[in-house]
């Protein structure tokens, strides 16, 4: 007998995703599924009644009345000390209007009577009627400790034990849809934001300029999240993590909402920050939650902010101990990402500012497979992010964003957009129409400098303060190799009574010895020429020193620029330091590093003194200059000093032809006391 032909199957389609968060169904024949605890549930329940019924039959209970002779009785309705009775038969019940010592018949000792109850004799004949008719006593019928209605009972007897019971389930259902982390259920929620692709409007990659490079790392995650039989056909499995590091204010939050805007997927968005609570455990619940809620609507994006509040190495100096809560949450999310398949649908995009802090265990490969460094943008990419931001704006034809965007090395796109942002507002307090140029070159020099203080110096500070702001702007001038200087100004703004100002005419990556000399000796100009022209030196350099210091000392422990040293690298980047100064550096290490340090501000000292002796008559007319206008642009400062710009020793240095003119504009310096990622200043202040 030939054997019997299988039964035709339909073809299996695979779904394209995962589909995570449903109950598996039971095969036929196989074993049923665990009995629900309700039952468990059920008969505790009414244990729990049965007690409180119990219980509260004796709250509901009548006191007792005690038992007292009929001649007793009669005593207090003469004294008229009765305030009410109920007859039944031969029994009366009823209470005293005061409590009354009453001694039973065979007893020596007294107790005191407020509710009675006695027997009245069926021989007695003493009109007991008309008496208490006399005084006034209400005679009932009614049973005096009758039980209370069955509303009452119902509700003292089973209400108690159904409110505990409900706020017993109401707790478990927030633990249970919080994972249990904590000692409430919300505690272990996720706090995730949710972005559904039918919420509204969405940024896309059109809302990105400036990073075209890091685009194309990203756009295969969009495409694989449309399209992923696309690429599971050749075998290839899509990033698990994409981690985007660079400094703040690059866009790194902004691209990730763009891929989820691309992908048209939902979009969890969350600080890493949020997921620390005091209550330890909680961290790690709401990690759960968050990578369950994302699988249950897969394909979807998470987006983690500022992943190193939590994704710091453990062991450090900051933990404390494997039970931080900080420590845990990194555990589970480590966990969660090493369960993917590839199948989920589930991408893990973080943004972080710091990545050289993170756990090594967060950066191999199957969990933040990709990292994608977002650095600050070139003049092309200010160039763009400038048209982004100016979409929205009516900007006047005479704006030229090139110049602007040359005017600007340094800043990153928030500080561009900062920037559009206070010159359309300048505009308006001006009542422009339209945002004009000098409203973006005001704006930029509020955003670097701050507002003007109305702070009015004497003539002898303002002569100092002159001749302090001439000697940086001089040395900029005569040094080789330094840069441009863009513009003087010795009114007050913000915390600088002065402020010099300097930058490259094009965008600068790399800096040699000798220019970072030259910036330490512009640096020095300000002490200088006070020494030089007063004699003596103010408070003044105080900024300019603090610049001084840190340029010469990354110099020796950092860049290896020390011939002492030599080319090894001895001091931490700039905080990354040890809390508790346990660098590793040999004490007569630092010692040596104190001694170049000191030796190369000494020699720049000394060479900036011996500039400005030789060029004392351009210093004094730079400096007069300065107090008769307050503010020199860049061709005024050139002319005041005598200097043609494109022959100063700066611009030739700098290998610019002779007749060729620096970038136009204000650039964008610096806060006057602080220093850029890389350690080297751009501005001189007082």
């Amino acid at each position: 007998m030939p054997a019997e032909a299988p039964e035709a199957k339909p073809p299996h389609r695979p779904h394209p995703w995962k589909v995570e968060g449903v109950p598996p169904t039971p095969a036929p024949g196989g074993p049923p599924r665990p009995r629900s605890s309700w039952v468990r549930f059920g008969g505790t329940l009414v244990v729990l009644l049965a007690l409180n019924w119990i219980i509260s039959s004796f709250f509901l209970a009548p006191p007792e009345r005690a038992s007292v002779s009929y001649t007793f009785f009669l005593t207090q309705v003469q004294g008229n000390n009765v305030s009410e009775i109920t007859s039944t038969a031969d029994t009366i019940e009823g209470q005293f209007k005061k409590e009354v010592a009453y001694t039973p018949t065979g007893d020596t000792k007294s107790e005191q009577v407020d509710r009675f109850t006695t027997q009245r004799p069926s021989f007695a004949d003493d009109d007991l009627f008309s008496q208490l008719q006399a005084d006034n006593v209400p005679v009932n019928a009614n049973p005096p400790d009758a039980p209370a209605p069955i509303w009452q009972q119902l509700l003292i007897g089973f209400g108690p034990t159904i409110l505990l019971v409900a706020l017993f389930i109401w707790i478990s259902r927030r633990m249970a849809g919080g994972g249990g982390g904590g000692v409430l259920g919300s505690f272990g929620k996720s706090r995730a934001k949710l972005y559904q692709p039918e919420s509204g409007p969405r940024t896309t990659f059109a809302d990105v300029a400036g990073i075209e490079e890091v685009e194309q790392e990203v756009t295969e995650i969009v495409d694989f999240l449309r399209e992923p039989e696309k690429y599971r056909k050749l075998g290839a499995q899509i990033p698990h993590g994409v981690l985007l590091s660079g400094p703040p204010g690059t866009g790194k939050t902004l691209l990730a909402r763009a891929v989820a805007g691309e992908a048209q997927v939902p979009f969890f968005s969350i600080s890493a920050s949020e997921f620390i609570e005091a209550i330890v455990g909680v961290g790690a619940s709401r990690v759960r939650d968050l990578f369950d809620q994302a699988k249950k609507v897969a394909p979807s994006i998470i987006f983690i902010d500022e992943l190193d509040a939590i994704g710091r190495a453990r062991g450090s100096a900051q933990s404390l101990g494997g039970n931080d809560e900080r420590e845990q949450t990194l555990n589970q999310i480590l966990t969660e990402m090493d369960g993917f398949t590839g199948s989920e649908g589930v991408v893990v995009l973080a943004a972080t500012n710091r990545s050289e802090v993170l756990d090594p265990a967060l950066l191999r490969p199957g969990r933040f497979d990709r990292r994608v460094v977002v650095s600050p943008p070139d003049l092309a990419g200010r160039r763009a992010i400038l048209v982004v931001h100016t979409r929205g704006v009516p900007v006047a034809p005479g704006v030229d964003l090139d110049g602007i965007a040359a005017s600007t090395p340094g800043m990153v796109g928030a500080d561009l957009k900062n920037l559009v942002n206070e010159a359309a507002l300048l505009a308006a307090r001006r009542g422009h129409s339209q945002v004009q140029n000098n409203d973006f070159t005001d704006a930029l020099e509020k955003i670097v400098l701050g507002t003007v203080r109305g702070l009015m110096l004497t003539p002898d500070e303002k002569e100092r303060t002159a001749f302090h702001e001439s000697g940086h702007a001089l040395l900029g001038m005569l040094t080789p190799g330094a840069d441009p200087v863009r513009k003087i100004s010795i009114i007050p703004r913000g915390q600088a009574l002065g402020v010099t100002f300097q930058s490259p005419s094009s965008d600068r990556y790399g800096y040699s010895a000798k220019y970072l000399r030259g910036r330490i000796i512009g640096a020095l100009g300000g002490r200088a020429a006070e020494e030089v022209v007063f004699g003596d030196m103010t408070t003044g350099a105080e900024s300019d020193l603090d610049q001084v210091s840190n340029i010469a000392r990354q110099m020796v422990g950092r860049w290896g620029m020390s011939e002492v040293i030599g080319p090894v690298t001895v001091l931490p980047p700039p905080g990354q330091e040890s809390p508790f100064g346990l660098d590793g550096v040999a004490p007569a290490t630092k010692e040596l590093i104190d001694a170049e340090v000191r030796k190369i501000v000494e020699e720049c000292y000394t060479e900036a003194l011996s500039l400005l002796r030789s060029h004392r008559p351009q210093l004094d007319s730079l400096a007069h200059r300065l107090l008769q206008t307050e503010t020199l642009d860049e061709a005024d400062a050139y002319a005041a000093a005598g200097i043609s710009p494109a022959e100063a020793p700066g611009a030739v240095a700098r290998g610019e032809a002779p007749g060729s003119t620096a970038a136009p504009g204000i650039p964008h310096p610096v806060a006057a006391d602080s220093t850029p990622p890389n350690g080297v200043p751009s501005a001189a202040a007082s």
